[in-house]
């Protein structure tokens, strides 16, 4: 009989951290009952799918550029300088911002994607009314 030993080395890393405008978005976002009544079927699986890419990232780059995926992560401007967005179902998308002080900012006035390790959940909105 041989017997084989494996030595694992975790490396446990800071991941995207998440919070949520109000308690009641948090209560309905974490209770799949909830998301599903509040938001219908398909886009509670989106938004779901949303979460845990959000969780398994350890910053923002994971989700945006040159990642576009299929949530295509993005910056929205104007009125929305600040905040981003990730698809769910058209027209639909989840709107969100990095949730530090202050934010991470690059030279060319744009989100720092690699430092904002923070994120606070606005709601789900459709960006083009």
């Amino acid at each position: 009989m041989t017997l084989l030993t494996f030595w694992v080395n975790i490396h446990l890393e800071a991941v995207l951290d998440i919070t949520f405008k109000t308690t009641k978005l948090k209560k309905v976002f974490n209770e799949w009952k909830q998301l599903k009544k509040a938001h219908g079927e398909l886009r509670a699986k989106k938004i779901s799918l949303r979460l845990a890419e959000f969780k398994a990232a350890l910053s923002l780059n994971d989700l945006g550029p040159p990642y576009k995926g299929p949530g295509r992560c993005h910056e929205l401007t104007g009125v929305r300088k600040g905040q981003l967005s990730v698809d769910l179902d058209h027209p639909y998308r989840l709107i969100f911002k990095p949730d530090h002080n202050p934010v991470p900012i690059n030279p060319d006035g744009g989100l720092d994607w690699k430092q904002i390790t923070a994120v606070l959940i606005i709601g789900v909105e459709d960006t083009h009314e």
